[in-house]
């Protein structure tokens, strides 16, 4: 299995069995928070790559919060990837 399916049963797991304090239940709890996050680091992604700097940890942070996003809103990345 590779990182990006880890990370996806990762919040799957989340969405069904919360952990008290987790920062991925709070995203997956907030749909307002979680379209902040995921506005706010798209935004810094785009600063990092005008400037050179930051781009993969910017681009890690973008896709964490686009799967979190999606999955609060029920959108499965599998019906993305067909589509």
């Amino acid at each position: 299995m590779n990182v990006l399916d880890d990370l996806i049963k990762l919040v799957r797991e989340r969405k069904e069995k919360p952990i008290e304090g987790s920062y991925t239940n709070r995203l997956l709890n907030d749909k307002s928070l979680s379209k902040a996050k995921v506005l706010e680091e798209i935004k810094e992604l785009i600063e990092s790559v005008e400037k050179d700097t930051n781009k993969i940890h910017e681009s890690a942070d973008v896709l964490y919060h686009l799967i979190v996003y999606f999955e609060a809103n029920d959108i499965k990345i599998e019906d993305v990837m067909d589509e």
